[in-house]
């Protein structure tokens, strides 16, 4: 008996790590294959805080469905950046061949109208949350990619369809959804570590260089033990001195909304936050696309008190 319980249980551990770590961890044995129905939507609001569903918008704005050159389980994860006048959407797509995520990349030049585009980044393991940003005028992304116990940095060589791949910032560990940002001249990353896949540890490093030698922040883990705030749900946003990081709430299950943290003192020897007082940034609405829970968010001020962010949900 206990050799059977021991195949079984090496043949659920081979099963799940074949899959995302974000689906793999909330499928029990028997139901690897059922489909997470992951969309992505616009929503707009008066502060990085406070945001809805445009009635102007038919949310959802991409579906697994839009996805034309591989058949796709899901769309999820996503970040965007805006070029000239084009908006640009990297997102992680579900590769239902491979069982293994992939970036997408969909258009558009007034965010209500939102063009699938191509696969623009995929390895021989698992990608998601392709973190995407301008640095001295060159384009970068790091994607999530825990198989390869790693946070990798590309930097696009034609951009944004060819991404290079540069090298590691950090390597020899599992680490989920890297968020990066720059702040009093220096880089700062968010990133969650627990090797269990409890979502509950959330560590900081920082760096002079993107390349440089990372160091671990005295206080980290910043967040120990705490699966509804430790793991990162989306950009990072520095405005002046104002910091704010959103975090998953993954209590009771993976994905279920999202909160929202200000910074209010960060040093290579100090730091401090706040869980911003205010209802939670994103919810699910019990009914529809986002019906059962709302896990990332990446917002851009456009105007004076209009922001405008791509957010995903799991009907």
């Amino acid at each position: 008996m206990n050799t059977l319980k021991k195949i079984i249980k090496e043949l659920h551990f081979s099963l799940v790590n074949s899959f995302p770590v974000s689906i793999a961890n909330k499928l029990p044995l028997g139901a690897l294959t059922k489909k997470e129905r992951w969309s992505i939507g616009i929503y707009t609001g008066r502060s990085p805080v406070d945001f809805d569903a445009p009635k102007e918008i038919k949310n959802p704005v991409l579906t697994r469905r839009n996805v034309s050159d591989v058949r796709a389980g899901f769309v999820a994860d996503p970040f965007m950046i805006k070029v000239d006048s084009t908006w640009f959407m990297f997102f992680e797509v579900l590769n239902q061949q491979t069982r293994r995520g992939e970036i997408g990349l969909a258009t558009s030049e007034d965010t209500v109208n939102w063009k699938y585009e191509q696969i623009v980044l995929a390895e021989p393991f698992h990608l998601s949350y392709p973190y995407v940003f301008e640095w001295m005028n060159e384009y970068y992304m790091i994607p999530e990619s825990h198989q390869a116990n790693s946070i990798r940095l590309y930097k696009a060589s034609k951009f944004p369809t060819e991404w290079s791949f540069v090298g590691n910032i950090k390597s020899g560990a599992s680490f989920l959804d890297a968020s990066i940002f720059r702040h009093a001249d220096k880089w700062w990353l968010f990133t969650e570590t627990n090797p269990q896949h409890n979502f509950d540890t959330l560590r900081l490093y920082y760096a002079d260089e993107l390349l440089g030698s990372w160091i671990e922040h005295p206080k980290s883990p910043i967040i120990s033990g705490n699966a509804h705030i430790a793991r990162p749900g989306g950009r990072v946003l520095v405005m002046n001195d104002k910091i704010i990081r959103y975090t998953q709430d993954c209590q009771p299950d993976y994905g279920t909304q999202l909160r929202a943290f200000e910074i209010t003192e960060l040093t290579t020897t100090s730091y401090q936050e706040r869980e911003i007082d205010q209802n939670l940034v994103l919810q699910p609405t019990g009914v529809g696309w986002n019906g059962a829970g709302m896990h990332h968010i990446d917002p851009h001020l456009i105007h004076e008190e209009q922001w405008i962010a791509c957010v995903d949900g799991r009907g």
